[in-house]
């Protein structure tokens, strides 16, 4: 018997940019990913953390909007380049795990 799926929580978008140089030319190649938050995990692309090893979850924005979302773990510090204010992930991330401190 299958295991039935889990509900995301909660998603972030994040971009990652690939920079490469031909023939003297510098080239960005930006691409479009996700972070999502479950009940027991987050999940990026290239990784799965169970909550019981994300040990925070921290922003800092740059004036022009951007910003850069951290995922504090127990393999190291993850570092993701968001567009979009985390605020809702973040509050949500901290309601699982039972941190009802403000922002």
């Amino acid at each position: 018997m299958s295991e039935p799926m889990k509900e995301v929580i909660s998603s972030l978008p994040f971009f990652k940019v690939e920079r490469s140089v031909e023939w003297f030319e510098q080239k960005q190649q930006q691409s479009a990913h996700a972070i999502h938050l479950y009940v027991e995990k987050i999940c990026t692309p290239s990784h799965t953390f169970e909550l019981t090893h994300v040990h925070d979850v921290s922003y800092r924005p740059f004036s022009n909007g951007d910003g850069l979302f951290y995922l504090h773990t127990n393999q190291g510090l993850f570092t993701f380049e968001v567009k979009t204010d985390p605020t809702d992930f973040m509050t949500s991330y901290r309601k699982l795990r039972g941190d009802f401190y403000p922002l």
